[in-house]
């Protein structure tokens, strides 16, 4: 079944991940952006209701449980963990797609790019990101002092690495303006913001090769993040 609706997903432009327990699921959340989750609810050992309530719990990415159990005592078990859809076995495939891009539609990407890894270590191109205690050291061991936003926007930079970001969903994340109709003034601050963030992380600003401007699109962090407990 996982195999099955990985590949029918990918046949339908998306990229799907496979994950065989709760430590492989987590492994794809560290390693870079995850916008949705399908969930079985039983997972031999393991049980996808209980690792919904802990995935949900930390972050906000949208988790859809799939399931042969469908009394509605079992659905509402995962609506109460924090759930965003419930499909029961078998299903069309069909139904499937569109309930996945129906969920996805809602979300908008927003959660899985401003989701925070509150007690993470991010090391990249030998600077030090420590989420827990907020604080950003250089590669020669200084300590460089960054703004509320200009932190925010490193946050979500670094969660998504080499992964194209549009203003407008940069924007979304960090509510620059703080108002969701104003796209032009989004973009204007986000580009101000960059170039702040720019000045105090990299070698030549004028010439980033960290955070670089991606012709068409917007901005991506084009240097290589490990992430690590704190």
């Amino acid at each position: 079944m996982r195999s099955m609706m990985t590949q029918f997903l990918h046949q339908n432009g998306f990229v799907a991940l496979p994950a065989a327990s709760e430590r492989d699921i987590r492994g794809h959340l560290d390693a870079g952006r995850i916008d949705l989750i399908l969930l079985d609810v039983m997972l031999g050992d393991e049980n996808g209701v209980e690792i919904c309530g802990r995935l949900r719990a930390q972050q906000d990415v949208p988790i859809i449980l799939v399931s042969a159990l469908s009394a509605d005592h079992q659905r509402m078990a995962g609506y109460e963990v924090g759930a965003d859809d419930y499909i029961a076995k078998p299903f069309n495939p069909q139904l499937l797609l569109a309930r996945v891009r129906a969920v996805l539609l809602r979300a908008q990407r927003t959660p899985s790019l401003a989701y925070r890894r509150r007690v993470s270590v991010f090391r990249f191109g030998g600077w030090v990101y420590d989420g827990k205690r907020n604080e950003i050291v250089s590669p020669e061991g200084f300590q460089v002092a960054l703004s509320q936003r200009e932190t925010a926007l490193l946050k979500v930079m670094l969660a998504n690495p080499h992964i194209p970001l549009t203003r407008d969903e940069i924007a979304a994340a960090l509510d620059v303006t703080g108002e969701g109709d104003q796209p032009e003034a989004s973009g204007r601050a986000i580009d101000v913001l960059v170039g702040r963030l720019r000045s105090k992380i990299e070698k030549n600003p004028k010439d980033p090769q960290m955070l670089r401007t991606e012709r068409g699109t917007g901005y991506v962090f084009a240097i290589d993040v490990s992430v690590e407990d704190a």
